[in-house]
């Protein structure tokens, strides 16, 4: 009876130590995970073409990153977001349409006026590049004709002879000899003077709303009364009636004829 306790006592014993030991020892209890180890690095390269390579997947990457903002200012958006803003601020109507309804509109009428051009691009630019018929370099250059074509045809004379004066370039004899990062700014710069005068004849309707009934307003004396909030669903109802935002876009889209 004796030694059958002392048996398993002992065998308790055994048992405890080799649960303890296995433990003690984690990697034999559970796998430890395997983490992947991400190294970049700058190595020696076997051939020129390895090179040439990584400088055009960098020059890739980076065009990708300014893709917004080469298509908003070297498109008809910037016209389009801005008149479509005056309208909004017009009425005195702050969130409506919100700012996401508002971009969503000015991108769609982009692409729509945009769409010749880059119907252009694509046949006489992309369409071999991907072909492999002509270089980048040679797709780059295609690429660009279509697009200065627009801008050019935008842009006010003078606006283009203030960058060619600053930057001291000679007078162009044609559009291709004008630089890119001149016509980019005069094109700009037109846009926003065009946006904001057809701002300015959006505010005029809305405007004499706001001075009717303000001089309503006053003449009843109610002087506390905020102007704003009473011409402010007149401005809505004038809007509705005269089918405003196909007036809007038929303005915006006639522009760019």
């Amino acid at each position: 009876m004796y030694n059958s306790r002392l048996k398993r006592f002992y065998l308790c014993i055994k048992l405890l130590l080799g649960l303890g030991s296995v433990f003690s020892c984690p990697s034999l209890c559970s796998a430890q995970p395997v983490f992947p180890s991400i190294q970049i690095g700058v190595g020696p390269a076997e051939n020129p073409q390895q090179v040439a390579s990584s400088i055009q997947i960098l020059a890739l990457i980076t065009i990708i990153s300014l893709a917004p903002s080469i298509l908003m200012m070297t498109t008809a958006f910037i016209r389009i977001v801005v008149v479509l803003s005056f309208t909004r601020n017009a009425m005195a109507l702050q969130q409506s349409p919100p700012n996401q309804v508002l971009i969503g509109l000015a991108l769609f009428i982009t692409f729509f006026v945009m769409a010749p051009t880059w119907a252009k691009v694509q046949t006489q630019a992309l369409t071999p590049f991907l072909e492999g018929t002509i270089t980048p370099e040679e797709a780059f250059d295609r690429a660009v004709g279509p697009v200065k074509e627009f801008m050019y045809k935008q842009t006010r004379p003078k606006d283009l002879r203030l960058f060619l004066k600053h930057g001291r370039i000679d007078r162009p004899q044609s559009l291709e000899d004008i630089p890119l990062h001149t016509l980019i700014p005069a094109f700009i710069i037109s846009e926003l003077r065009t946006a904001f005068m057809m701002g300015f004849l959006l505010y005029v309707p809305f405007l004499v709303i706001d001075m009717i009934v303000a001089s309503t307003l006053m003449s009843m004396g109610m002087l506390m009364l905020p102007p704003v909030m009473i011409s402010m669903p007149f401005k809505i109802l004038l809007f509705v009636m005269v089918d405003g935002w196909n007036l809007v876009v038929s303005s915006v889209l006639a522009g760019f004829r």
